[in-house]
């Protein structure tokens, strides 16, 4: 008998890995499937990314074992995007670290920094690898309710004051994923002075920064006063330039906390393929108008989205941030239930919020990275099939 480790056991079962099987059986019984579910970009890496790419794969010195902290000139180049987008310094050296996707190093944190027993706060409805994270860590998650009357921010007050001083983490996310909410540099300076105040690292997961809409520009964690002194941020080339499959991201802040997780890394893996990292370096230093352009697709995908669920009788305003619409289900369902339902009746899927923690019960997703044939044709059939609100 294989005998599974109780971390594995203690893991809540994939999302994505069960939305994925699920089309797949859908797809082999010959259904026409239209996926709103996962947030995978449907437009390409940009050919100027690509190109660099290829020209990296072609140099043999890029061949061999990366360093675990990543080249001197990709780290430069973030450190350079920082400057530029956020006015924030920071040192290539010390303070930036390259990751293989920002997911690994979100997964990898809590090895660096909480102890069996430690609490990490963690936001619900969230990203679920916050959760797995901290669960192979041996930590426990205490989650912080995203409510719709607060805006989708965390309530710092309502965290019992012995779980904040036995806590080693706070994970943030904004814009967010889920629900599209975006948040402030009063969030931030507020999250900075709680985490100072209870001697907390704080983690700010900063995947959709430049996917924001109606003039909205967040400001980095970084930003915050007192900021560098104890926050780690993470960031993706995944959504601003369709390189999910690239495998390529970042970690910048705090040194000790770069550092810390460089040192983990540098005992777990060998770094991101260098050929991948001259294509990030590439698309990091510009042009950034492929950027402007995917936003602007991104704006329209949501406004169709909500106007569609508005015509539907949903209540749903405008999210400002992110590549998700997050929707209420009608009265009388689940999340899951309801999610089951649009799928019997169109060949939709779409993402149960309770998937995302407790707290996503009552809504579900809607990613907008699906081309817009199958977007106005998943839309149709929820017209066609009756789907109200």
């Amino acid at each position: 008998m294989i005998r599974r480790a109780q971390r594995i056991q203690n893991l809540q079962p994939y999302l994505f890995a069960q939305i994925e099987a699920k089309i797949e059986k859908a797809r082999r019984e010959g259904r026409n499937i239209i996926s709103l579910g996962i947030g995978d970009p449907d437009m390409p890496t940009p050919e100027h990314v690509v190109e660099a790419g290829v020209a990296g794969m072609r140099d043999p010195k890029n061949h061999q074992y990366p360093s675990s902290k990543g080249m001197g000139s990709f780290r430069k180049a973030v450190a350079d995007y920082y400057k530029r987008r956020f006015d924030v310094g920071l040192d290539p050296d010390r303070q930036v670290c390259s990751l293989i996707g920002s997911k690994e190093g979100i997964a990898h944190i809590s090895l660096c920094f909480t102890d069996p027993g430690k609490y990490n706060l963690i936001p619900d409805p969230g990203y679920p690898v916050y959760e797995a994270g901290t669960v192979f860590a041996g930590g426990i998650p205490y989650y912080m309710p995203l409510l719709k009357k607060n805006g989708f921010l965390p309530d710092f007050s309502e965290i019992p004051s012995d779980v904040a001083k036995n806590t080693a983490l706070m994970f943030l996310n904004y814009p967010n994923n889920p629900t599209g909410a975006c948040a402030d540099g009063a969030l931030f300076d507020e999250a900075v002075a709680f985490a100072a105040e209870n001697d907390i690292i704080l983690v700010h997961d900063s995947a959709y920064a430049e996917m924001t809409y109606d003039g909205s520009r967040p400001p980095s964690v970084l930003n915050a006063k007192g900021a560098m002194d104890l926050a780690i941020e993470f960031g993706s080339l995944s959504k601003y330039f369709n390189m999910t499959g690239w495998r390529i991201g970042w970690a910048v802040g705090n040194p000790d906390a770069v550092g810390t997780l460089a040192a983990l890394k540098s005992n777990l893996d060998s770094g991101a393929f260098q050929a991948v990292q001259v294509a990030a370096t590439a698309a990091m230093n510009g042009p950034w108008d492929s950027v402007d352009s995917m936003r602007e697709v991104y704006r329209k995908r949501r406004d169709k989205v909500v106007g569609t669920m508005r015509e539907l009788g949903c209540e749903l305003e405008y999210p400002n941030g992110s590549i998700y619409v997050w929707v209420p289900v009608p009265e009388g369902y689940t999340s899951a239930g309801f999610a089951e339902h649009v799928f019997d009746r169109t060949g939709v899927v779409i993402t149960p919020g309770n998937g995302y923690g407790r707290h996503g019960e009552g809504y579900f997703r809607i990613s907008l990275t699906i081309a817009d044939d199958d977007l106005d044709e998943a839309l149709s059939r929820f017209k066609a099939q009756g789907i109200r609100f």
